[in-house]
């Protein structure tokens, strides 16, 4: 058995070369006594110096059966090829160690051929400046990498839905601020209950999703007050909304006749239900229709809280520009992880044969331009942070929201202030 790549002289006193392919891509995931039995036989090889398992076991103080699965491993993973001597002894034959960087090239080109089944609408997609600016705030949003099929699937919700990318962004920041949920299937069921309401724009989402939050929160502070910390069922929040759309009742109203119930042993709706239309029939609600509705000022809370972060988002583009104008090194790393998180998406498409090891690279490549920018930022006598997203409250990233439902402390404060 002999090992041979071109290199001349004594061996012990020479390098052997590895390629880098091979640590990055190959060594993490292999045995480590496969990765000795590689590196041990590619320095005889580099003098095509004579060598057997046997020898190799011996030198390397392990079984011959190790050696031998070494070999099948590496060649599974196409990087070496065995060529055998004799047809009667399986065990007879050659290394012969491949070059990976032809390897990485020629997957390349199969890559480049594969992407060519992607279907022309989803290609002439990838090229729009919208689409790479939707995938690029979509990752922001779930703080990752998209993967698998995600990228498929959203250009099929633009398609199939036909909705603006304003809108499938809208979707995901709603999944996953108020439901922390940023899974494409979730994500899809929501654009699709919009779609089917009618809705395609991002403003249009806003207005139902103020329309909702308010209500939700109501829902909330009515099962409060009778004891009940739990999501109402749909026919609950019908007979709910027959107070405030057909009866016209202030939260005040509804709040006074949840204390009829302090004397029943199991307080319920449909209780409630009926004080408050005896109330509507009798009309002695009338000092409390006077009081100003809480809704109103629920509304205008949400309100305030979109000024709030749009506040914060001009503040952070103002800090954006002065970071850019003094070390435009910064900028260039902004860009250049833009641009690895759009090839991260396209090579998903492609569905190479590669894609682990490809997408991994790309995502080792993004951290250590993270890295290298939070280090300018200290240099230039910034805190790492100073480009981070900036929020009154850290908890509920100025929504008013908690991720499990619950209205943030802060919105409390206001309310009840």
């Amino acid at each position: 058995m002999n090992f041979n790549r071109e290199n001349k002289g004594d061996y012990y006193l020479c390098d052997t070369s590895l390629e880098n392919i091979f640590i990055n891509e190959y060594m993490p995931n292999a045995d480590g006594v496969f990765v000795k039995v590689y590196i041990f036989a590619l320095m005889y090889a580099d003098h095509d110096a004579r060598m057997t398992n046997e020898i190799i076991a011996k030198h390397l103080k392990i079984s011959i059966l190790d050696v031998l699965q070494a070999w099948d491993y590496w060649e599974k993973q196409g990087i070496i090829r065995k060529k055998s001597k004799s047809a009667n002894d399986q065990f007879n034959y050659t290394v012969e160690f491949l070059s990976l960087k032809e390897l990485v090239y020629s997957k390349s080109k199969k890559s480049k051929k594969s992407s060519d089944s992607i279907p022309k609408e989803h290609k002439d997609l990838l090229e729009n400046d919208d689409i790479k600016k939707m995938y690029s705030d979509v990752e922001q949003i779930t703080g990752r990498f998209l993967e698998g099929t995600e990228h498929q699937e959203i250009l099929s919700w633009i398609i199939d839905f036909d909705v603006a990318p304003e809108l499938v962004i809208k979707a995901y920041t709603y999944c996953v601020q108020k439901r922390t949920n940023g899974k494409a299937k979730y994500v899809a069921s929501v654009i699709k209950e919009w779609v089917n309401q009618g809705l395609k724009t991002a403003a249009e989402a806003d207005e139902l999703l103020e329309e909702t939050d308010s209500r939700h929160f109501l829902y909330r502070r009515i099962l409060k007050a009778l004891g009940l910390f739990r999501h109402p069922t749909e026919e609950e929040k019908r007979i709910m909304d027959t107070w405030f759309d057909e009866l016209n009742f202030p939260i005040d109203t509804v709040l006074e006749a949840c204390k009829k119930t302090s004397g029943i042993t199991n307080p319920n709706l449909n209780y409630i239900n009926s004080v408050l239309k005896g109330w509507k029939t009798e009309s002695k609600i009338k000092d409390s229709q006077a009081k100003t509705p809480k809704t109103s000022l629920i509304n205008t809370l949400i309100k305030s809280y979109d000024d709030l972060r749009e506040k914060n988002e001009h503040e952070s583009e103002k800090r954006r520009a002065e970071i850019y104008q003094k070390v435009p090194r910064i900028k260039q790393i902004d860009e250049e992880i833009r641009d690895l998180s759009f090839e991260i998406s396209r090579l998903m498409l492609t569905r190479a044969s590669n894609i682990q090891s490809e997408s991994a690279r790309l995502r080792s490549k993004a951290l250590k331009l993270n890295e290298e920018k939070a280090y300018l930022l200290t240099e230039s006598n910034y805190r790492p942070n100073y480009l981070d997203p900036i929020y009154d409250c850290e908890l509920c990233k100025d929504t008013g929201q908690l991720d499990d439902g619950q209205r943030c402390q802060c919105f409390i404060i206001k309310l009840e202030g």
